[in-house]
């Protein structure tokens, strides 16, 4: 049986539920009502401050202006991340949003720059990079124009916090109804078992014909009542739990996250209008709360406003992230610890493929299986290239990364390393939201270097290959001198200083 979609109850808000319920009331609110349910007894993780350059996507679709976003989330500019310690110990290099150098029709830079490294010059990868430019300099503007070479892509860091309050009253102002309260239970359909109502702790029900769980970790609708089970990926990332802490923002506010590897784990530092974020992600057979907490709270570099709190989690993923007339979305749906911060990037793809599908006259198995197959691609692509990361490392202080380094690693990603390593080919995937360059940047960052390149490469003479890649460094350089300083460029847009 089906029946036409005509209302939707969205479970919990937080980042989750408000981006479901703004995106959702924006594009399809003219036809269909839409419901959330929350419970202010139930607190949020919030530890989501940073993004990826789909969120301006988000913002534009919304109608957003970037002036009152940054107002309201107290955001700030992420050119990349900078990742220490990951390779080596003392090894430092970015992934940006950005792409090294200019393309050639069939041959991408990183071959030519590889061949000129085997010719003893070239300098780092990193120097042919506008956004690791500016983020050395702390420098930001946007930079967009008729020439590649100096696009600055970027995404942001905000108060998740803030951000769902801000999409709250965007949705509420569109006619989404919220409904304070706790479920008790669940009404489902005889026979069928799809959900048909939600019945809250006082009594009320909230009916519905298609649901959202944005319940987050505890999956209340997707696990808890429809049982849909979970793909543990435990062993391959086994960090399982993060501590996070606020602390006092620094004197001037970097455009880019830090990823700081330790012992058996990483931290996280993500510079806000008002404060840090801060958390370290670790591994509970190789560090105690008590040894975590020494660590991240040794290691802030400012005055902590909080006492740390604890987040216990399983990397992995629902087996099915549409079951009946459920959709999971945010934690509910899976958890892939924040290294490269896709966690609200998920929450955007999953509401963007509902869209996409969202069924008319009545749910379908085929419409349910496209979208569980496009999610569990992306998802394990994702997983994928967080496990390179810990994978390609040269460290031995530890057992915990000399493990890591040992393991085996999916099929996919073994054979992507691989032909890299051997002449620096690179495939594209479909669903992978990380191109070429986040996958050059992360592989050479971590010490993979290719032992060849692409015959293209050879066209240029030596010398010209050299004066090449010194007219590209020095056009590379050249915005940086009329860039003004990120904590400038705030101040401009948010009419006050930070």
């Amino acid at each position: 049986m089906t029946r036409p979609i005509r209302k939707v109850v969205i479970l919990g808000g937080g980042t989750a539920g408000w981006m479901t319920a703004a995106l959702l009331a924006k594009v399809l609110g003219p036809v269909i009502q839409i419901e959330l349910v929350e419970s202010d007894d139930i607190g949020i993780i919030g530890v989501g401050e940073a993004t990826i350059p789909p969120i301006q996507q988000v913002n534009a679709v919304l109608g957003i202006a970037e002036a009152d976003f940054l107002r309201e989330t107290r955001a700030t500019i992420k050119l990349a991340i900078r990742f220490e310690n990951w390779g080596a110990i003392g090894d430092t290099y970015y992934h940006t949003f950005g792409a090294a150098g200019r393309n050639t029709a069939f041959c991408s830079f990183h071959h030519f720059w590889a061949r000129a490294r085997k010719l003893g010059f070239g300098g780092s990868y990193w120097d042919y990079d506008l956004n690791a430019l500016s983020a050395d300099a702390g420098k930001f503007a946007p930079t967009r124009g008729n020439d590649p070479v100096w696009d600055m892509p970027y995404a942001y860091h905000f108060d998740s916090g803030l951000y769902g309050q801000f999409l709250r009253r965007y949705s509420e102002n569109l006619g989404v109804v919220r409904t304070e309260g706790m479920v008790a239970d669940v009404q489902r359909a005889a026979g069928i078992g799809d959900i048909m109502a939600l019945v809250l702790r006082d009594g009320r029900t909230v009916s519905g014909d298609l649901f959202v769980d944005c319940s987050g970790s505890r999956g209340v609708l997707i696990q808890q009542h429809l049982g849909t089970g979970y793909e543990d990926w435990s062993h391959w990332l086994p960090c399982d739990r993060a501590m996070a802490v606020p602390s006092e923002r620094f004197e001037h506010t970097l455009p880019f996250t830090r990823a700081i590897a330790h012992e058996a784990g990483w931290q996280w530092r993500i510079p806000l209008q008002h404060r840090n974020g801060n958390g370290l992600v670790y591994s509970s057979r190789h560090y105690t709360d008590d040894q975590a907490a020494e660590i991240l709270l040794g290691n802030l570099g400012s005055k902590a406003l909080a006492d740390p709190k604890v987040i216990p989690f399983r990397t992995g993923r629902a087996r099915r992230q549409w079951n009946r007339n459920v959709v999971a979305v945010g934690l509910s749906s899976g958890f892939l610890e924040p290294l490269e911060s896709t966690s609200i990037y998920l929450i955007q793809s999953a509401i963007t493929r509902l869209m996409h599908l969202f069924p008319h006259q009545g749910i379908t198995p085929n419409l349910t299986a496209e979208y569980n197959r496009q999610s569990q691609i992306e998802m394990e692509l994702i997983r994928d290239f967080i496990i390179l990361h810990y994978h390609a490392n040269a460290r031995w202080d530890s057992a915990f990364w000399r493990d890591l380094r040992n393991m085996d690693v999916p099929e996919r990603l073994a054979r992507k390393i691989e032909l890299f390593r051997s002449n620096g080919t690179l495939v594209q995937d479909q669903y992978d939201i990380f191109l070429e360059p986040s996958w050059v940047q992360v592989l050479l960052g971590q010490g993979i270097q290719p032992a060849d390149y692409h015959p293209l490469a050879d066209g240029p003479s030596d010398d010209a290959l050299r004066r090449q890649l010194s007219q590209l460094a020095e056009l590379k350089v050249r915005p940086l001198a009329q860039l003004p300083s990120h904590d400038a460029f705030l101040q401009a847009q948010v009419g006050q200083p930070v």
